[in-house]
C-alpha cells in the first residue's frame, strides 16, 4: 500500500465535502453512491463518464438545434428533459436548476424567444463545464486512490 495514501483519501474526502458546500453536489449523489459495492467498484465513476459524455453531446444538439431555420421544439425538449433527468439522478442541483429554468422560459414564451432560449442553453453550457471540471477533478483523486492500491472511501453525510 501506498506510503501517502491516506493523504489522498483525505483530500479526496475533503474535495467532495467542498463540492457538497458549494452546491455542486446533493443528497442524490450520496444515494447514487451506496449502489457502489464490492460486485459493481466502479459504479460511481462509470455513471459519471457517461453522464459527461452524454450531456456534452446533448448540449451539442441543443445548439445545433436552436439556430435551424424550423426549430424541432420537441427535440429540444427531449434533449433538455434528457439532460435535467441526468443531473437529477447525479446530484447536480445547479445544472438540474438550470435545465429547469430553460423549460420555464419555454412554457411562458412558447417558441418566440429564441435569443432567450440561446441566452439560456448558455448558462446551461457555463454551469455544466464548471461541473465537468470538478466531476473530472473527483474522478482523477479516485483513480488516484484505486492505482495506489486503495479503495475509494464513502461520502458520509454528517458535513
Amino acid at each position: 500500500m501506498d506510503v501517502g495514501l491516506p493523504q489522498m483519501q483525505r483530500r479526496l474526502a475533503d474535495y467532495r465535502v467542498s463540492l457538497f458546500r458549494e452546491g455542486i453536489l446533493d443528497s442524490q449523489y450520496l444515494e447514487l453512491q451506496e449502489l457502489e459495492d464490492e460486485s459493481n467498484p466502479g459504479f460511481v465513476v462509470e455513471v459519471l463518464t457517461l453522464f459527461l459524455t452524454d450531456s456534452e453531446k446533448l448540449l451539442h444538439d441543443l445548439s445545433s438545434d436552436l439556430v435551424q431555420q424550423n426549430v424541432d421544439f420537441k427535440m429540444v425538449d427531449v434533449h433538455v428533459d434528457r439532460l435535467e433527468g441526468g443531473s437529477r439522478s447525479i446530484g447536480l442541483p445547479k445544472l438540474k436548476n438550470t435545465c429547469i429554468a430553460f423549460r420555464n422560459l419555454r412554457s411562458s414564451c412558447q417558441e418566440k424567444n429564441i435569443p432567450g432560449y440561446l441566452r439560456c442553453l448558455e448558462q446551461m453550457r457555463q454551469e455544466f463545464f464548471l461541473v465537468k471540471s470538478k466531476l473530472e477533478t473527483l474522478l482523477d483523486l479516485e483513480r488516484q486512490i484505486v492505482a495506489a492500491g486503495g479503495k475509494v472511501p464513502k461520502l458520509q453525510s454528517s458535513f
